[in-house]
């Protein structure tokens, strides 16, 4: 099976996003630091710009976005209810506040992503 290269760009686009979000929200609550706290609106405004460049640069057509659509919008679901189990659950060892701030990177990220790719394809299915 032959890639393009957009194709290729794209998705080292979204692996490298997805592993700056992962560090992003594990490193909000792991490092003390009270700069990191103040600007966690715009660290977070950083990665929903990710997303929408990502949702963008995802040269994802016909089956490929059906498969993208589908697995984005799993992750938005299970990143929100792991979020809210994370604190419940794992509270009592700690992990609570990393697991919730890793997934609601993953949610800054993955939002925009998806309906970016959402709305290419509904746009492409109206040029029917």
């Amino acid at each position: 099976m032959l890639k393009s290269k957009e194709n290729s760009v794209g998705a080292w686009a979204f692996l490298v996003a997805v592993i700056l979000a992962l560090i992003i929200g594990i490193s909000m609550s792991l490092i003390p630091i009270p700069a990191l706290t103040r600007y966690s609106s715009f660290i977070y405004l950083i990665l929903v710009i990710l997303g929408l460049i990502v949702g963008a640069s995802v040269n994802a057509t016909g089956r490929d976005s059906q498969t993208f659509l589908i697995t984005g919008t799993i992750i938005v679901i299970v990143s929100r209810f792991g979020m809210e189990s994370a604190i419940s659950s794992l509270i009592g060892i700690g992990l609570g506040d990393v697991v919730s701030t890793a997934f609601a990177a993953l949610l800054a990220l993955f939002i925009p992503a998806t309906i970016i790719v959402a709305l290419k394809t509904v746009f492409g299915l109206a040029r029917v």
